[in-house]
């Protein structure tokens, strides 16, 4: 038997055919569905008659219970079966949409949001299901089609939202979502095998899960409300402090018990730490890519003198090249991964990111600089996704694979959370006199930190020592514990 499989029995070649559309598909419904409100929040404020401020916890709603049920799904899935846990995130996404289509609540939207949320559970589990289902030699392609599909479905939300909002109301975007999310989750029952868990199922770590819960909801509510509420105020500190406390408390409880949700000894293993830092980095760059240049693309050029006074859609089409570039990166990746590792994937990815920013904070006077930033951008971006399960995957047996990339998928979302707020602040901090828009100046210098932080990315690995063969996964390396430098 295969030491990479678990004791479930391997589906028949056949079958395998449909295991991976399934779990691709599943990982573009729920980062379409995540970003594709992003366009149409001001829409949304009028529609259900609140603020611009109040309307943006549509996303931070959703960033929070992403950011929760990520990883204890993963760990789930580990435990009881990747295939129910599969199953259920992929339900909240389709409830979520069921209730965000049927109502004009604001308070039933924010829940529907958070529904949708466990959506985010799909990446560890789609790895997990890849890692122990897809025979060896179609592991590292298969992972890296996962990931792509995540930066490919995030850029892909905002055009399709900019291509319904041209036609019909901001509820076509639920009723879209709602689709790809049926099918997603329709595929999965017909197409992707049923497995066993842990020999560890009932052995669940409630404290663990609940401080988890706790300091991760208090830091990135923190992060997503320190421009509304001053970063300075009491109740921003407040949060850091309690963050800070929390997390304390939760690394001593997973140091004591007998089956902690999740290893502080994995998450603080080199390989493991380093790839989470250049997640959190990659996250930081790409969500505040997003944000940057569909604001940049949206200004209005004969008042700022500067921008391309784009529509929603026609902002959302000039990040379509980063979909691209993403979709082009991940058979590169997978290649790179089988035949060199996974170090120098990540590498290249952080750097070709970096690169891109940095050329639109010297070049961004025309279209095609944004275009061909975006497309470069998103081929570091696909190599960089393609790479970090792969390394994680590397480092740690198939029994605690979800969790391992679920808390991975975790520091995506707060280095995208962090990106953001840090952006926003920036553009919000430096605005043309009389107006309310950012100067020109402001943009270039996202720009420059957007690229510095992917330039993190690209420089972390190299100091990492990764295990013999590092392409493979840690159960069929014949020593794990021996390293060397890849």
């Amino acid at each position: 038997m295969n030491p990479n499989h678990d004791a479930a029995t391997p589906p028949e070649a056949s079958d395998r055919g449909q295991i991976l559309p399934a779990l691709v598909l599943s990982m573009l419904a729920f980062s379409m569905v995540q970003t594709a409100v992003v366009p149409i929040l001001p829409a949304l404020a009028t529609a259900v008659h609140v603020s611009g401020g109040t309307v943006a916890w549509l996303m931070t709603a959703n960033l929070l219970a992403a950011a929760v049920l990520t990883p204890l799904l993963g760990r789930f899935g580990d435990l009881y079966g990747r295939k129910p846990m599969l199953l259920v995130s992929l339900g909240g996404l389709v409830l979520g949409s069921v209730l965000a289509v049927t109502t004009e609540s604001f308070t039933w939207l924010v829940v529907a949001r958070v529904l949708q949320g466990a959506g985010g559970g799909v990446l560890p589990l789609a790895i997990s299901v890849v890692r122990n289902q897809l025979p060896p030699r179609k592991i590292p392609g298969g992972i890296g089609a996962v990931s792509a599909a995540m930066g490919i479905g995030s850029a892909l939300g905002l055009v399709v939202t900019g291509l319904l909002m041209e036609q019909w109301s901001y509820k076509s975007v639920f009723w879209a979502g709602l689709l790809v999310s049926l099918v997603a989750i329709a595929w999965c029952v017909v197409g992707v095998p049923k497995d066993q868990g842990s020999d560890q199922a009932a052995k669940v770590d409630p404290l663990g899960a609940l401080t988890l819960a706790g300091w991760l909801c208090a830091l990135l509510l923190a992060v997503s409300k320190g421009n509304a509420w001053g970063w300075g105020s009491g109740r921003i500190v407040g949060l850091f402090i309690a963050a800070v406390v929390i997390a304390a408390v939760w690394v001593v409880i997973e140091m004591n018990v007998q089956h902690p949700l999740v290893s502080i000894r994995m998450l603080v293993s080199p390989v493991v730490a380093v790839t989470n830092v250049a997640g959190a980095v990659i996250g930081f760059g790409m969500y505040g890519c997003f944000m940057v240049i569909s604001n940049f693309a949206q200004t209005p050029e004969k008042i700022a003198h500067y921008g391309f006074s784009a529509n929603v859609l026609h902002a959302g089409v000039m990040l379509l090249p980063s979909a691209i570039g993403s979709m082009t990166a991940a058979p590169v990746g997978a290649k790179l991964v089988a035949s060199r590792g996974p170090r120098i994937p990540l590498s290249l990815g952080g750097l070709l990111a970096a690169v891109a920013m940095a050329f639109l904070a010297v070049l961004n006077g025309h279209p095609v600089d944004l275009y061909l930033a975006s497309a470069v951008f998103g081929f570091g971006v696909g190599l960089a996704y393609t790479a970090m399960p792969a390394a994680i995957n590397s480092a740690v047996p198939i029994e605690q694979s979800g969790i391992a990339n679920g808390m991975n998928a975790v520091f995506r979302t707060v280095g995208g959370a962090v990106g953001t707020a840090v952006l926003g602040s920036v553009l919000a901090g430096d605005t043309i006199e009389g107006l309310p828009l950012p100067t020109l100046g402001a943009y270039q210098e996202a720009f420059w930190i957007t690229a510095v932080g992917c330039f993190v990315a690209a420089v972390a690995p190299l100091a990492i020592r990764t295990p013999v063969n590092s392409g493979k996964p840690v159960a069929q390396q014949s020593d794990p514990t021996e390293e060397t430098v890849v």
